[in-house]
């Protein structure tokens, strides 16, 4: 089954009076349950294909379909709702909120779910047990390393369930025995059946992945096709 796919993708933005297109005719598919890294270099385009991909912004043209959904051309509130259901994030930063511990963190997404507090902290709790965190859970982000960091930041992507994960250079930020600790966390996801897109430009942690798709000026090369 495929969760994602893309049919012609352009994405351009005006500087001034010139049209700078980043990405270009981008077309590709990910399947259920695949674990796919998007690789390459700074300016390539990914990081501008991982927000629409991610719900976070719209082509220019073409169809983006996820799950099955067109959501090209969807509104905020719509690109929203169904982002919140169906993706998990994890970036480089982790984009923790400094003044709330970890349990509180974890327990974002789940409050705009709007489900009881009750849940939110028994589902919160549950994704700190799944990567080893739970006796931090107390503990605000500057009491943690870094790699405890990005395990919360993968506790609360994975707090709501969502049957993808985007995760944006998840190691790098990371030593490598941090980082070497977060793939096998995203690894053992993906054996679960989480279907995984990583954006990397490590080739190195790139090879971890089921497939790699390659992007350069913007345009997909070798290894797009299932």
């Amino acid at each position: 089954m495929t969760m994602i796919k893309t049919e012609n993708i352009c994405k351009s933005y005006l500087m001034g009076n010139n049209e700078l297109k980043v990405l270009k005719n981008v077309s590709f598919e990910i399947k259920q349950k695949e674990f796919v890294s998007i690789v390459g270099p700074s300016g390539s385009g990914k990081s501008t294909l991982m927000n629409i991909i991610g719900c976070l912004d719209i082509p220019s043209s073409g169809k983006y379909y996820l799950d099955g959904i067109d959501v090209s051309q969807m509104g905020a509130s719509e690109q929203a709702d169904i982002r919140n259901k169906k993706i998990g994030f994890v970036f480089q930063s982790f984009n923790l909120l400094p003044k709330l511990t970890a349990l509180e963190n974890v327990m974002l997404p789940l409050i705009y779910r709007r489900v009881s507090e009750k849940e939110q902290i028994e589902r919160a709790r549950m994704a700190l047990e799944r990567v080893g965190l739970d006796d931090r859970r107390l503990h605000r982000p500057n009491e943690l390393s870094g790699g405890q960091q990005q395990r919360v930041a993968i506790a609360r992507a994975i707090a709501g369930n969502p049957p993808i994960i985007l995760a944006d250079e998840p190691t790098g930020n990371l030593d490598s025995k941090s980082g070497i600790e977060i793939m096998e966390i995203l690894n053992e996801l993906n054996s679960k059946g989480t279907t995984l897109i990583m954006i990397t430009h490590d080739d190195k942690i790139a090879h971890e992945s089921n497939r790699m798709v390659t992007i350069k000026d913007g345009i997909i090369g070798e290894g797009a096709s299932a």
